[in-house]
């Protein structure tokens, strides 16, 4: 069965505490910096609606209410946005798990992606690379010179994802942070918190056998969680308006 994005609903995850950068953003949440006349998460579900997708859950943390109260006022046309906070620091997996499950609708997948950076992946190629039975998930991927910072995936054949690689120097494919996982798989995640997707969810999933399909991109790429690449994000956004609604 063929997935279309408009029947994906997205759950960006933004409930760190940003620590890194917490100096650089006057008592503002990471996600909600300021970039180009917009908080940076705006900037995220406005490349999502360019995508196609038009349902979108925000699972907040760190001061939740000042993301609830900017999308409360509906600030982007056409597109579905609610927040649902954390309680407690639940971690990247288990922050999706609370937000889907506060979702009164089952999807025809689930997209998940972080509040903190863009990655302008082609998500209608994760949808048809999810079209195939025998895939349960994908995993976006991109391929970088130096992969130290982040750690690099192990690819098996037909790029299904064997493991993750401990950081060190040299090429490498590294985890962009964008997922699109079939419902089915959630009923499989270890049922702990706080729980890691990278550390822990996809472990478990690869150990079950499930089949996790990583699409390698070259994209343009940014994370701003850092005093380096923060002030990056101005001309970042700037320069790629085109990939936004």
């Amino acid at each position: 069965m063929h997935i279309e994005l408009h029947e994906v609903t997205a759950v960006v995850l933004a409930g760190g505490f940003g620590t890194r950068v917490r100096h650089l953003l006057s008592g503002l949440p990471k996600p909600m910096a300021p970039v180009a006349g917009r908080p940076f998460l705006e900037w995220v579900t406005r490349y999502l609606g360019r995508q196609g997708v038009r349902e979108i859950v925000i699972s907040s943390g760190y001061k939740a209410p000042v993301a609830a109260r900017h999308f409360a006022n509906g600030p982007v046309p056409g597109l579905s946005i609610r927040c649902v906070a954390e309680t407690e620091p639940l971690g990247t997996g288990g922050g999706f798990l609370h937000a889907a499950r506060a979702c009164p609708t089952s999807p025809a997948a689930w997209l998940v992606l972080n509040g903190d950076s863009l990655v302008f992946a082609d998500l209608s190629v994760s949808a048809r690379l999810l079209d195939e039975p025998e895939t349960d998930g994908v995993i976006v991927g991109r391929e970088v010179a130096d992969a130290s910072r982040y750690g690099a995936l192990a690819l098996g054949p037909h790029n299904i994802l064997a493991g993750f690689q401990e950081k060190w120097p040299g090429r490498g494919v590294i985890n962009a942070g964008i997922y699109l996982l079939r419902p089915g798989l959630l009923g499989q995640f270890p049922q702990r918190v706080p729980l890691s997707f990278e550390t822990e969810v996809f472990p478990a999933l690869t150990a079950r056998n499930a089949s996790l399909r990583v699409q390698v991109v070259d994209a343009p790429f940014l994370d701003i969680g850092t005093p380096e690449t923060l002030p990056q994000a101005e001309s970042f956004i700037r320069q790629h308006l085109d990939q936004f609604l």
